[in-house]
């Protein structure tokens, strides 16, 4: 009967309406995916161009220019001639003197700032005993030299045997000191039992002879780097002497050496070996510090008898408590001032031995300023043999007056 409401024509199989149905479902979604693919190869082709072409431009305008453009170009055959070599030479040793000059420049004024140190420390401990009530207003005496003895305990027989020959006593001893200006003492510290009987020995010697220097300082063998370096800070800080002197209780001095400059370590000078084995006589506890088995120690002023100036003295006792001690006390002195810009003066006359060779010496003219007994460290049973030494090497009772102050 006619057509229904809302029913859709026929459509004819095949025609153009069928082909694009049959395309749509297969093709097109091949084509979308071919598309997507197109596009990145096209994009990524595109942003990597500008490198690559900058990079070829950037080999291109190098490969304008050779190496000698590059990199400036440097004549390494060239040789100086003689007028350009001394000139630099010249400028060389200038600046070699300058160094020089500046490094002795510092030098002195690090001994005057250990000396400013010294007096200031000086003045703020009288200050302290002023407010404590003790009156220790005077200063320092002026003196030519201070002579300090080491001394022991048991060593009463030795400092009588040197009271008895070359040290004066009672009023030539003050007269000395008043007269010459040279003050010659016994040091020795105290026992481990402070006001023991040995303390009480010393303080009855002293009151007898008034021949004592007394050290905060524990007596002992193998303190003596420790006795030194206090003595020189003691007798530093009691006298202002132009230098000061250590000897050995076992050793005769004959006369006293002159005055010495600034800045000056006198004595018999050495370099003997490092002993690395245990259980001798000067044996170093620290002898891997100076270098291979058998080395021997630096340039040193033997321990019987040296003299150091009043600077040195003064740089001692600023920086005694940094200084390292060795074993042996010359060597620990003789390391204070190695860094130091320090005069060493090798005394032959403090080298002599005791007769003969004094006596020889003397006869020629060469007067020796002390002797003793390399064997022995000092002179071989000083108690004994001091008076011969002195009556066959010494000058006289009168000798140590004719020290030029």
């Amino acid at each position: 009967m006619g057509l229904m409401l809302g029913s859709r024509p026929p459509h004819k199989a095949g025609g153009i309406a069928g082909t694009v149905s049959g395309f749509s479902t297969r093709w097109v979604s091949l084509l979308c995916i071919a598309s997507f693919c197109l596009g990145v190869v096209v994009v990524n082709r595109f942003w990597t161009m500008p490198d690559s072409v900058d990079s070829e431009n950037h080999v291109t305008s190098l490969g304008k220019y050779g190496p000698r453009d590059i990199y400036p170009a440097i004549n390494c055959e060239k040789k100086l001639g003689a007028s350009e070599t001394g000139d630099i030479l010249s400028q060389v040793s200038k600046t070699h003197d300058i160094i020089m000059t500046l490094d002795k420049t510092v030098s002195s004024l690090e001994m005057q700032l250990a000396a400013a140190r010294a007096a200031k420390a000086e003045n703020e401990a009288k200050s302290k005993d002023t407010k404590l009530g003790n009156n220790l207003s005077n200063n320092r005496s002026k003196v030519f030299f201070v002579m300090g003895i080491i001394t022991a305990f048991s060593s009463r027989k030795r400092r009588d045997s040197i009271r008895e020959t070359w040290m004066p006593q009672g009023q030539d001893l003050k007269k000395l000191e008043k007269e010459k200006g040279i003050i010659i003492r016994f040091v020795i510290g105290h026992s481990a039992t402070p006001g023991g009987v040995l303390d009480r020995a010393i303080d009855a010697e002293e009151a007898q002879h008034k021949d004592f220097l007394r050290l905060n300082h524990v007596e002992g063998y193998h303190e003596l780097s420790s006795k030194t370096q206090i003595y020189f800070s003691t007798a530093a800080a009691k006298w202002d002497a132009d230098f000061y002197v250590k000897v050995d209780d076992d050793v005769h001095v004959h006369y006293c050496p002159p005055s010495i400059k600034a800045r000056v370590y006198i004595g018999c000078m050495k370099s003997g070996p490092v002993l690395a084995q245990k259980g001798i006589k000067y044996h170093e506890p620290e002898y891997w510090k100076f270098g291979e088995e058998g080395n021997k120690y630096f340039r040193h002023a033997t321990g019987q008898i040296y003299a150091i100036s009043k600077d040195l003295a003064t740089y001692v006792s600023v920086n005694r408590h940094i200084l390292h001690r060795y074993a042996n006390e010359d060597v620990s002195l003789g390391s204070w001032f190695i860094g130091l810009d320090v005069e060493h003066i090798d005394e032959r006359s403090l080298c002599c031995g005791t007769p003969p060779d004094c006596e020889w010496k003397a006869q020629a003219g060469n007067h020796c300023a002390a002797s003793f007994d390399w064997s022995c460290s000092g002179i071989c049973k000083s108690v004994e043999r001091m008076k011969d030494v002195h009556q066959r090497c010494g000058e006289g009772g009168g000798a140590i007056w004719h020290s030029s102050s």
